[in-house]
């Protein structure tokens, strides 16, 4: 079977499709490999091309030793509940890794909530809640999992990440695993500072004793706000743009005439300037583009560089 699979690396088969050919190359697993799997789909967008094989590992330990016997010139790209995530049109190249069910577990330990990386943002607040402990309200308002809360420093509502985390676990391109401190994890505005090839799996959040019903009560009030601020039911990839230092990116937005503004069959939403819509039938390039013509007429307008928040990946057609 080794043979078969040297014999034939780096090539496909008559008729054969970039998805099952490289699934020949990768390791045997407990969990799920997908060749050619739709990504569109899972993506809040609703739009983007195949990743050539999709990987659903059954846990932390199948994870760690397909990422230790994956060839390493086959790129590996790691994705959540893809709420800020626009797929390209093109699909990504090589392994796309979804974390599912074994990842999305949360339990409170006194005063830390220890949560899966797949785990919701909303279902680690609501966790909190009920074992009155406070400080994790803010979750409740970004729609994502805690994977992608670290990855991006996930803040709202006045609370951040780096706030409330102490630790977390990551699994790099070599099968390591590591715990790395709320230091180690090099956190500050929409960023971290471990290397993107590290895929994070657990992470210990620390919140503070508190009234339950104050905390619920917080919790409505960050849900009222989204729903009157954000097109929360549409098609869309939240916060678009980073807040330039000083600044409010949906006002530069704003001012330079961009809400509203489209391209193909993507919009800048005339609820939230800095959100982006998919009307119905955008394109990943329409929603790039889109974004991208914003970026040139807030420059030109205030001198000001707008840096993408939502995750772009895969190749254009």
């Amino acid at each position: 079977m080794m043979a078969e699979r040297r014999r034939h690396e780096g090539t496909e088969g008559p008729g054969e499709t970039r998805g099952a050919a490289l699934l020949r190359r990768l390791p045997e697993v407990r969990g799920r490999l997908t060749p050619d799997a739709a990504l569109g789909p899972l993506t809040w967008f609703r739009v983007g091309g195949p990743a050539d094989v999709l990987f659903r590992p059954a846990d932390e330990d199948d994870l760690a030793r397909f990422l230790a016997a994956c060839p390493a010139d086959v790129p590996v790209t790691v994705i959540g509940v893809a709420s800020n995530l626009l797929v390209r049109d093109g699909g990504v190249r090589g392994v796309v890794v979804r974390l599912g069910g074994a990842f999305a577990q949360v339990a409170v330990e006194g005063e830390r909530v220890r949560a899966g990386a797949g785990a919701l943002d909303l279902t680690v607040a609501q966790t909190a809640q009920a074992a009155g402990l406070s400080g994790l309200e803010f979750l409740s308002g970004i729609p994502g999992t805690i994977g992608g809360a670290i990855r991006m420093n996930g803040g709202a509502y006045g609370g951040e990440t780096v706030e409330v985390i102490e630790d977390a676990v990551g699994i790099d391109r070599q099968g390591r695993r590591r715990t790395y401190s709320r230091d180690d994890l090099h956190l500050t505005y929409r960023h971290c500072g471990v290397p993107e090839d590290v895929i994070f799996t657990t992470a210990t959040l620390v919140g503070r004793p508190g009234d339950k019903a104050a905390i619920q009560a917080r919790m409505d009030e960050i849900a009222a706000a989204r729903a009157a601020s954000q097109p929360v039911r549409a098609r869309t990839g939240g916060s678009t743009f980073a807040n330039p230092p000083g600044e409010k990116a949906w006002a530069l937005v704003d001012k330079a005439g961009c809400r509203g503004l489209v391209v193909g069959g993507a919009q800048m939403s005339e609820k939230h300037a800095n959100f982006m819509l998919n009307l119905g039938d955008a394109t990943a390039a329409d929603i790039e583009a889109l974004g991208e013509e914003v970026r040139r007429r807030v420059f030109e307008m205030s001198g000001i560089p707008l840096r993408w928040e939502i995750r772009r990946i895969g190749e254009p057609v």
